[in-house]
């Protein structure tokens, strides 16, 4: 059984930073993808970034380049969001996904989400 547990959430003024991070069990599958989405109150879910296991290739959505970094440590299987500079508008509910084999951006695991608020 897969299992996916997010920490590291919390209230942070704007500017500042956090680092999440996700905790997976029962991935046992010759490779796959982690990721992160967030959901913001009244809108879509939101794609983030995810990266590859056993080869580390990262993709990031254009818009969070370069203040956030996604990484991952395989031998605790564990992947981390680090979000520097944060704004008000990056608060989100931020939840870890995974994808076996290929990702096509439809996970087939999701973590319950941790809430991330940034204050102005």
């Amino acid at each position: 059984q897969v299992q996916l547990v997010e920490s590291g959430g919390g209230l942070v003024q704007a500017g500042g930073s956090l680092r999440l991070s996700c905790a997976a069990s029962g991935l046992t599958f010759s490779t796959y993808y982690m990721g992160w989405f967030r959901q913001a109150p009244g809108k879509e879910r939101e794609f983030v970034a995810r990266i590859r296991r056993y080869g580390g290739s990262t993709y990031y959505t254009e818009s969070l380049k370069g203040r956030f970094t996604i990484s991952s440590d395989n031998a605790k299987n564990t992947v981390s969001l680090q979000m520097n500079d944060l704004k008000p508008e990056d608060t989100a509910v931020y939840l870890c996904a995974a994808e076996r084999y290929n990702w096509d951006g439809r996970p087939d695991y999701w973590g319950q989400g941790t809430q991330v608020t940034v204050s102005s």
